[in-house]
């Protein structure tokens, strides 16, 4: 009988998840295992009802060559997202039939439901072997609660913030940075024909990865990182000297999202998620606002946001997605379970998954920020990885 996999993710959507898993499917293919595909993260399993057929096709495909024919030549993800947490499920979302079904348990007094039995479950019912997870530090948290239930897990690590602990380089950050040097770049003749300040607000919560090495590779004048929080004042001061100095009479801040002032709080807005996350942003326009009153100039503000992690990925992107895709079907054929694939060093690697969930992956500020100057700074290029991370 053919081993089968499962393979599935979740999170928000990068460049470079479809290579991923094409070369998870091909290679599965080629080794004689057979692939199923989960909708929509581990919703797919949450939602899958074993007693209803009509959840099965929803939730669940079947994959073989021609369903990921096409599919690396775009971005995004076509077996789509979510940001279900099958351990945290609150009452309002709990699926009908399994509200009715007595499963799973509660943790808290809210009905917040960890479904985890149910999970299981489905995975026994589907007769899968081991599940290949390609995700963030949330959606990779609950891979490992999986295998600390015993079943066989390898994860490959995503998010365009590139913060997931334990790799230095995760899928879809070098296509953020790409597309931020880009805009950067077109939006300096808005900038600079309007003579105004411009604020960039980008991606990034807990890490300032991508305002960090955009503003240096596209040379802005400063860059604001989720790491140091920053003084309004002396940053509106800095702005408008690189503004008198530019013979164009202009000057550029990146914002990361995730970003606070000196004594103030990370903006945040919405209702929490499954994972306990708020949705980010705003610090731009709070930015914008007071560098006008303080300095009494024009602004151009911008938020990149979704544009940054939309459209194909980059060959950077590219070699690296196929690359995780790779390795993590060969832990697979190992029976080498519990695993993450990553890049330490410049080179491909694994670590136990566990690794995810003891820390926070962030600009090593020292080595890369001149904190009292809100800039890019390498103090010594000798040894440095090639991302500055």
């Amino acid at each position: 009988m053919k081993k089968r996999i499962g393979v599935l993710t979740g999170g928000g959507d990068v460049p470079g998840l479809n290579p991923a898993m094409k070369e998870v499917v091909l290679n599965a293919l080629d080794a004689g295992y057979e692939v199923l595909g989960f909708r929509r993260g581990w919703g797919g399993l949450l939602w899958y009802d074993i007693d209803d057929p009509s959840t099965h096709d929803k939730y669940l495909m079947k994959l073989n060559r021609n369903d990921v024919r096409l599919i690396d030549r775009t971005g995004g993800t076509f077996l789509h997202t979510s940001r279900t947490n099958p351990q945290k499920v609150r009452a309002h979302d709990v699926p009908e039939f399994l509200a009715k079904s007595g499963s799973g348990t509660v943790i808290d007094e809210k009905g917040t439901m960890d479904y985890t039995d149910h999970v299981l479950q489905v995975l026994d019912h589907l007769g899968i072997d081991a599940m290949v997870t390609i995700g963030g530090d949330d959606t990779l948290s609950y891979s490992v609660r999986l295998s600390r239930e015993g079943f066989p897990v390898v994860a490959i690590p995503k998010t365009m913030d590139n913060d997931v602990f334990g790799t230095d380089y995760c899928i879809g950050f070098s296509t953020a940075v790409t597309r931020s040097v880009d805009l950067i770049t077109q939006l300096r003749t808005s900038v600079g024909s309007h003579e105004r300040i411009g604020v960039f607000e980008l991606f990034g919560r807990n890490s300032g990865e991508t305002s960090l090495i955009s503003a240096y590779l596209a040379y802005v004048d400063r860059a604001i990182i989720s790491e140091v929080p920053f003084e309004m004042e002396k940053l509106a001061q800095f702005l408008l000297e690189d503004k008198r100095k530019n013979p164009s009479n202009y000057a550029i801040v990146t914002v990361s999202e995730g970003a606070r002032m000196i004594g103030g709080e990370v903006i945040e807005y919405g209702p929490a998620d499954a994972y306990g996350h708020r949705k980010l942003g705003g610090i731009g326009e709070i930015i914008s606002e007071n560098i006008k009153k303080m300095t009494d100039q024009h602004i151009m503000y911008q938020k990149f946001s979704y544009v940054m992690r939309s459209g194909a990925p980059d060959s950077l992107d590219r070699m690296v997605a196929m690359s995780f895709g790779n390795l993590a079907m060969q832990l697979v054929q190992r029976d080498d379970y519990g695993k993450m694939v990553a890049l330490q060093g410049g080179r491909y690697t694994t670590i136990p998954i566990e690794i995810v969930l003891t820390g926070k992956k962030q600009v090593d500020v020292e080595a890369y920020y001149d904190k009292e100057n809100y800039k890019p700074k390498v103090k010594d290029f000798l040894g440095v990885p090639m991302f500055l991370t």
